[in-house]
Order: C-alpha cells, then structure tokens, then sequence
C-alpha cells in the first residue's frame, strides 16, 4: 500500500474545525448551537462588493495577472496611504486569501529546517504553514496573566540561530486580541535590523483597534523596506472570508519579485473575488465606525460575563475580535467536545476552539480556549451562560 509522506503525517489538525463532525450531530439530535469557535463575521458585507460581482459584464471569465489586476493593486496602495502606509502597486502581490500569501511569504525567505521566531500563542494555521513549507516554528511564549503582551526582548535574542529567518506576528491578535504599541514594533523592528532577519506581520486586523488605541503598522517604521513583509486579506476587514482574496506587501524588491514566481506557478488569483474586493475598497469610514462600536459593545458583554465565572481568567482584547479564556479544566478538547455531545441548556450548547492548536510548546494551553465574540450580544450572553452552567457540572 502506498504511503503518505511525513509531511502529511505531521501537518497539523485544525483546532478551530476538528469539531465540526460533533458539532453536526449535535444539530441533528435538534440542539441550537452558538459557534464561538470561528471567526466569521455575521457582518453584511458592503453592498457595494456584492453589487460589483452581481453587475459585472464579463463575458468571458479570464485569468488575471498573476500578482492581481494593475487596478485593484493600485486602489490596494491607495488604501495603505490613507492608512499613513506608502508604498506603490508594484510593491503588492494579490493572493488567494491572507493564507497564500503567507505561504509565498515562507517560501520565499526560508528553506527546509530554517526556523521562525513566533509569539504563542499564534493563529493555529501558522503551524500548518510551517509544517507545508519544511519550517520549524520556535515559540516564544506570551503570558493570559500580563494579557499577551509582547514578551521581552531578550527572551528573543536567546532563540535566535543561524538557522532564523524571521519574526512573525499577528497584529492585532488572533487568538488573544493583543494589539502591539509602537513602542513594542520599533523593538521588534530593533532586533530583526540588528540581527539581519525579516520581519512578518499579519495585519489583517487593522482596521479592529479599540478604547481609542491606533493601530501601527511595521511598514510605517522607517529604514524597514528590506525587513519588513505585511500580510493582508479581505476576509474580517470587509466581511468577505468566502471570497479568499490578501495580498504580501513589501518594499523589498527581491521578496517581491521571489514571491511573484510562486503566484506565477498557481497562475492567478481569482477574477470574480479581485472584483468584489476592488469595489470593497470604495466602502466609506462609516461602516468601520458602526462595525468597530459593535465588536466593541460584543467584547464588553463578552468580557464581563466571563469574569463573574467562577475559575475563569480572561485577557481583554485591544483588538481583532477573539479572547483567550483559561478554564478550571484539565483538557479544553475533551471539554469543548463534551459541550457537544453532552451538555445543552434547554437545548442550545457552544462550540468552542480549544486553545492547545494555538501554540507549538507541547502540552501548553490544554485548559484554555478561543472564543470569536462574532456573534450578536443575545447570542453571547446565552453562551456565557450555557459555559457557566457547564462548569458547574462538568468532571475531568
């Protein structure tokens, strides 16, 4: 019988969607569940994105250039300046969702056994990424008890190698929310000049900063261009994850021109997605403004049901729209699975993302979850509730 390669063995389960088959047979024994586990907005996605595809008229649905049409890239870089982030179009690379363009990003600056420097706990997908592309992720841990702050950065120095590449985070945060300051970029931005390495940041959040911070992006940092690679995407920022659509933006012209070989190999991103995404750019402040003032208003209820549980500790969220909790229970994927299958409150349960997929240290967050607050705050609360009546009465 033929085998499946190591690299298939070793790529990770996603924490975020293992459950899935529990969840369906919980809805077909009739239970109602609330799905904390994901970050899907229930956001309209401007009209304006939806109208562009229903409007078009294409009459053949061709292939585009393969670092994204010259007009989207262009109103891509117009965006970015509005944003006090100048770059040009050809410093742009559209790709199939903020997940492609990670992975141009890997292997267009690290080989086989290279390593990558990535504060845990990080978007579950990272370890994926690195498991496709030959990189070994060496965690640099961040603590729930000082709300996933940046750790310091001697504890960085002591993990670097000659096989280290680059630094990677998440900004805002997904899992815990954590918005990195200025402060803490200009000392990232710090260590990778000082040591030669690149410096990753997915920003797909941007836009979710809240309590007044403002979000700063590694490409604002100066005397960066050659360090710095930005990973974006539509998906949250426009409530448009189905239509898979990012780009990898750097000023470095060698990462640019590395990375367009490998859009070259899968041809094009999608030509129907591109439009959407180009008319999307279109939608006005006021729709972030309402968005924001909701996210916020869903963290608040969010946050404050949390820490009347008994036992439970929460880090507050600066931004994105996910929080790490930690549980008095031993293992979250038993306990998020027993949700499912066992326990309802009159017939309606959660399902949550336990947070152990969230790191790359072993047998580290195995009492924690994620929880996306993308659901409306009846919805939140009901589920606030349902996980403290489960806590009451669930055994290790």
């Amino acid at each position: 019988m033929p085998k499946i390669s190591q690299k298939g063995i070793a790529m990770p389960q996603s924490p975020i969607r293992k459950l899935v088959p529990f969840a369906e047979k919980a809805y077909a024994a009739g239970k109602k569940v609330y799905h904390l586990n994901i970050g899907q907005p229930d956001i309209k996605t401007p009209q304006v994105a939806l109208d562009a595809v229903k409007n078009n008229s294409l009459e053949i649905l061709a292939y585009t250039r393969s670092e994204g049409s010259d007009t989207y890239r262009q109103k891509i870089a117009n965006y970015y300046e509005r944003n006090e982030i100048f770059v040009n179009k050809e410093d742009i690379v559209v790709t199939t969702g903020g997940s492609e363009a990670l992975l141009f990003a890997f292997g267009s600056i690290m080989d086989v056994d290279d390593e990558v420097i990535i504060p845990e706990p990080f978007y579950a997908n990272y370890n994926g990424f690195s498991t496709a592309s030959g990189v070994k992720v060496v965690p640099v841990i961040s603590k729930i008890e000082d709300n996933f702050a940046l750790p310091a950065i001697e504890e960085f120095e002591k993990l670097i190698t000659p096989k280290t590449k680059a630094i990677l985070i998440c900004n805002p945060g997904n899992p815990t929310g954590y918005l990195y300051s200025k402060d803490e970029i200009k000392k990232l931005a710090a260590i990778v000049k000082k040591h030669d390495l690149f410096l990753i940041a997915d920003e797909v959040y941007r836009e979710f900063a809240y309590d007044g911070a403002v979000h700063y992006s590694i490409l604002q940092e100066q005397d960066l261009d050659e360090h710095a690679i930005i990973i974006d995407s539509v998906s949250k920022r426009y409530s448009m994850c189905g239509a898979r659509i990012g780009c990898l933006v750097s000023k470095s012209k060698s990462v640019i021109a590395t990375a367009l070989k490998f859009a070259q190999a899968r041809l094009s991103p999608p030509t129907l997605a591109q439009i959407a995404s180009e008319a999307a750019l279109d939608t006005p402040q006021s729709y972030f403004n309402d968005v924001i003032e909701e996210y916020v208003e869903r963290r608040n209820t969010l946050i404050n049901g949390l820490k009347n549980i008994e036992g439970v500790k929460v880090a507050t969220p600066k931004g994105a729209f996910y929080c790490v909790v930690e549980l008095p229970v031993k293992n979250s994927d038993v306990f998020a699975q027993w949700l499912l299958e066992e326990f309802d409150v009159d017939n309606e349960t959660i399902m949550v993302a336990p947070a152990g997929g969230f790191y790359s240290t072993p047998n580290t967050g195995l009492n924690q979850i994620r929880i996306a607050y993308v659901l409306n705050k009846e919805s939140l609360l009901k589920s606030v509730n349902i996980l403290k009546e489960a806590l009451k009465v669930y055994k290790d």
